[in-house]
């Protein structure tokens, strides 16, 4: 099992530097912290008693990590998961926010263990999971990236602004694919033609 620590550096690498894309509603992202986090963090950088995109390019990769680790792991109470979840999870909040936990609380209630998905990583929540996980430990995991990666492609559905993130420009699998099936068992990734037939409809 990896650190928290070294589980949100490598979030860092994979989210790469700054990027303003119009098409993405976070904004301005450096490192993958967003620049309205930056202002609900209160994070003036450049100390000009503002927070704006400058401050977004100011953040250093160190930051961003403690910001992954605190605000998206810590304070979630993320760490009350399975070990074996946590990683997953927590990658999901760095990228969805309180959706990661929905996700999990409605993959609970598929393995008929109903919980309201209110998105809160509460004690009910937690023990429910490891009721899940003990009973399905072999098929949580799995299960919960895949329930990921059909998020993703249900965003390309609904917002063909988003479509790029899920799709790569050749037509395979975009960045939100690939990083959902980073968590996934290998037999349980989509092959090319998998994916070609579900994006299908978005022309």
């Amino acid at each position: 099992m990896h650190s928290v620590e070294s589980i949100a550096a490598e979030i860092v690498r994979r989210e790469g530097g700054y990027v303003n894309d119009p098409d993405d509603p976070g904004g301005a992202t450096n490192h993958g912290v967003t620049l309205g986090t930056m202002r609900q963090l209160g994070l003036d950088l450049t100390g000009d008693g503002k927070v704006d995109a400058r401050d977004v390019k100011a953040l250093g990769p160190e930051k961003a990590a403690e910001i992954y680790v605190r605000h998206y792991f810590r304070e979630p109470r993320l760490d009350l998961l399975p070990e074996a979840l946590q990683a997953t999870v927590f990658d999901m909040q760095v990228n969805a926010g309180s959706n990661a936990v929905k996700i999990l609380q409605r993959l609970a209630g598929a393995f008929g263990f109903p919980l309201e998905d209110d998105g809160v990583m509460g004690p009910v929540t937690a023990g429910t999971v490891a009721e899940v996980m003990r009973l399905a430990p072999d098929h949580l995991v799995d299960a919960y990236g895949i329930a990921r990666r059909n998020y993703y492609y249900r965003l390309g559905d609904l917002r063909p602004a988003s479509r790029k993130y899920a799709q790569s420009r050749d037509g395979g699998k975009g960045g939100w694919i690939l990083r959902a099936e980073e968590f996934v068992a290998e037999r349980f990734r989509l092959t090319r033609a998998e994916h070609d037939a579900r994006v299908a409809a978005w022309g």
